[in-house]
């Protein structure tokens, strides 16, 4: 069974931003909307929930600074002691003043390396994905805001026309 999406293009941000509102407002189910750049205040529009990225960051920044630790303790303490500089190796404790910048630069890169990745599974951008873009302008100077079509197509068009719409599409989704 095919299912039919609208496809209103809009030439201007802030006539996306009303629309986007105005759609939302109609109780219409909107899947997706393409920007050339990001929008300000579009996601808060749509009605989306805030990104966790943030907390998934912290916690891939503990599990760096975690492993650092464990790493230093067993290569500098447990498994192979050394003097360096007249410091005695008897515990982590006393040479963890030493480690620090260790600590710090392993943190960040489990953080930025770990976060990266979660982005793009959470996003589905494998490597050799094809694009989902619909329309080239988009990428260009245009807006379009992929709209579910429920009831009448005719009624729906007129409705995003007046939304400010340049160009609306009824497309076949298979």
């Amino acid at each position: 069974m095919s299912t039919k999406v609208i496809h209103a293009i809009y030439n201007d941000d802030d006539v996306l931003l009303h629309a986007v509102a105005e759609t939302r407002a109609a109780h219409h189910h909107i899947e997706e909307v393409y920007t050339p750049f990001p929008v300000h205040g579009l996601d808060k529009a749509m009605g989306l929930a805030p990104t966790r990225i943030a907390i998934a960051s912290f916690l891939y920044g503990l599990v760096g600074l975690s492993f650092a630790t464990f790493l230093m303790n067993y290569i500098m303490i447990e498994d192979w002691p050394q003097d360096i500089g007249g410091k005695p190796s008897f515990s982590y404790i006393q040479n963890m003043p030493a480690f620090v910048p260790i600590m710090f630069e392993l943190t960040v890169f489990f953080a930025a390396h770990l976060m990266v990745i979660t982005f793009y599974l959470r996003s589905k951008l494998w490597p050799f994905k094809e694009a989902e873009n619909p329309d080239v302008r988009t990428t260009d100077d245009h807006f379009l805001m992929e709209v579910a079509l429920k009831g009448d197509e005719e009624e729906a068009v007129e409705f995003f026309k007046k939304t400010g719409a340049v160009e609306v599409k009824v497309i076949d989704k298979e």
